[in-house]
Order: structure tokens, then sequence, then C-alpha cells
């Protein structure tokens, strides 16, 4: 079994999305063909959206690091650290409000 060290990565991705002119990024922890759970490690610089987007699946977000704020119409939640949220089934955006490192856990149907 292999075991990924969540915290070394997310400093990694967190110095990715520093170089990265998009200021984001991001690296699948766990999926493979025809698993029904996909795991995403994000990384997002202070500032930065990933923009308004419809979920493939039942999911959730937690936050690693930072603070971020996941909008959903007209409803919306803050996340810090160690904070999770089930991702609401409609379309929906995530703004950093800080440098974040987020796990997104969907389930794939």
């Amino acid at each position: 079994m292999d075991v990924l060290r969540v915290e070394e990565l997310a400093a990694v991705h967190l110095g990715l999305a520093g170089e990265n002119g998009s200021g984001r990024s991001a690296t699948t922890l766990y999926g493979r063909a025809g698993a029904r759970l996909r795991q995403t490690l994000i990384a997002l610089e202070a500032g930065q959206t990933l923009g308004e987007h419809q979920s493939p699946g039942d999911a959730s977000l937690m936050c690693l690091e930072g603070d971020v704020v996941l909008r959903a119409g007209e409803d919306e939640v803050e996340l810090r650290t160690g904070d999770l949220v089930a991702v609401p089934p409609q379309r929906h955006d995530v703004h950093a409000r800080a440098a974040s490192v987020l796990l997104l856990s969907v389930a794939l149907h």
C-alpha cells in the first residue's frame, strides 16, 4: 500500500500555484479507470477563483489549509483549515481568500 504525505503534497502544490500564471495547481490523489471515487488536492493562491461549475457526482470539500468561500446560487459558506462541507448539487464556485489547499472527494456515477 502506498502512503501519501498529504501535508508534503500540499506544500509542493502551493509552491506550484505561486509559480503558475493561473495561481492554481492540482493533482489526483486517488482515482483510477472505473473507480467510483476520485480525490483531488487543489492549491489556490489568495484571490484565485475556481469558476462556476457543476459537480460530476456527490462531493465533499475539505479545507486542509487556508480560507475559502464556496458559493452556490444565493448561498455561501466559509471554510477554514479543518472544515468539511458537502458540495451542493447545483452550479457553484470556490474563491480563495488566502492561499489555500483543498481536498475534493467525488463519488462518480
